[in-house]
């Protein structure tokens, strides 16, 4: 059970994140880059893992390892640049959510730490 001084606690738990997650992922399917990595997804079963996930990078239920996050994206041609895209989104979201600043650095500094486990573009030599 996630202790009072998280900030999945902090912001409301469950309720928060899952309405945090469908505001982030109505501005991803906004996205001229990143709406095609979607158009083949379940996306009520994508914004439960999602909001699962990031339950767990504000301090609630551990849910995902980074070899986990790694086989569930392997298979789509993830760029360092659709990625960057994906945190700015995350970043506005977050912001427009009213999360304090250094609570925003903090995640964004946790997903950026997973980006070798996300990225996974081909090299083109």
């Amino acid at each position: 059970m996630p202790t009072s001084d998280t900030m999945f606690a902090r912001y409301g738990g469950l309720p928060f994140v899952t309405r945090f997650v469908l505001n982030f992922y109505d501005r991803v399917l906004a996205s001229d880059r990143l709406a095609p990595y979607f158009a083949h997804a379940d996306m009520q079963r994508l914004v439960e893992h999602q909001a699962k996930f990031v339950s767990s990078v504000m301090g609630g239920p551990p849910s995902y390892t980074p070899s986990m996050l790694r086989d569930a994206h392997e298979r789509f041609d993830i760029d360092d640049a659709a990625f960057d895209e994906l945190l700015g989104l995350f970043r506005t979201t977050l912001q427009d959510a009213t999360i304090a600043g250094a609570d925003v650095e903090t995640m964004m500094a946790s997903l950026n730490a997973l980006r070798p486990h996300v990225v996974h573009a081909r090299k083109i030599m």
